[in-house]
């Protein structure tokens, strides 16, 4: 959950997060995330780490699983795509995240943004738009109600 920096004082390293990654990839795991539970990444960081594990690991799949703010989201994604990661982890509206951030806009990518710009890089070889928009409604029933807190004190 902190393949991109540890705020919290534990020991990170790019060389760590490699090391661990060869290790589960040596029992046979066929797919790694890397992931930026607090949004710590720069879209440097994402490229240059998406980009080493692709050409290193080329029977592993590889993913991102970013937190982003509304703001440098695209950055990120474009980082990512740039690199050759081919799985991408987001959710509807944006919703969820770490309560832990130290920025309270750090959230999950958001879904529709993540879509839209696959869209337009004719990136996106299957969507089933009816079944998103009836996602997106019921994402907006259950999580934009009044009292509904996305991010609950632990």
């Amino acid at each position: 959950s902190m393949g991109f920096g540890n705020p919290y004082g534990d020991r990170y390293s790019e060389e760590i997060v490699f090391e661990w990654i060869n290790r589960l990839v040596a029992m046979d795991i066929g797919i790694i995330s890397l992931a930026d539970t607090v949004g710590l990444a720069s879209a440097e960081q994402v490229y240059a780490m998406t980009e080493y594990l692709v050409d290193s690991l080329p029977g592993t799949e590889i993913g991102v699983h970013l937190h982003s703010t509304p703001y440098n989201w695209k950055e990120k994604l474009e980082a990512a795509v740039k690199a050759g990661c081919q799985r991408f982890d987001g959710a509807l509206k944006g919703i969820g995240g770490c309560p832990m951030a130290d920025d309270e806009l750090v959230g999950n990518m958001n879904s529709e943004l993540m879509i839209n710009y696959f869209e337009e890089q004719n990136l996106l070889k299957a969507l089933d738009k009816k079944a998103l928009a009836e996602s997106l409604r019921i994402a907006g029933e259950i999580f934009l109600t009044p009292n509904f807190n996305p991010n609950p004190s632990p």
